[in-house]
């Protein structure tokens, strides 16, 4: 199937949510809302918003990407804050 694959599936791998979550990274993803406007308007999710509360940590977001792409930083702005990530090949 090759370069056609992503026409039709995606993988969002989530680092730091460990097994079944509990581990340090972003644990809580709409990825249903994402789904939905993939097979009802065509527009496949490019990434997925994911975010965390912690009580000692803060509020944290970060952008889901799909495989094989990772959420890299892009050197300024919040570390914290989805918006200072960019999908891109590792």
């Amino acid at each position: 199937m090759g370069a056609s694959v992503p026409e039709f599936y995606r993988l969002f791998m989530v680092p730091g949510m460990a097994h079944c979550g509990g581990g340090d990274g972003v644990s809580t993803f709409d990825m249903m809302s994402a789904l939905e406007q993939w097979v009802e308007h065509n527009k496949p999710p490019a990434q997925v918003l994911a975010k965390r509360i912690n009580i000692d940590l803060g509020y944290r977001t970060r952008p889901l990407c799909p495989y094989p792409q990772l959420a890299r930083y892009k050197g300024t702005g919040n570390p914290d804050d989805a918006s200072s990530f960019t999908c891109a090949a590792h």
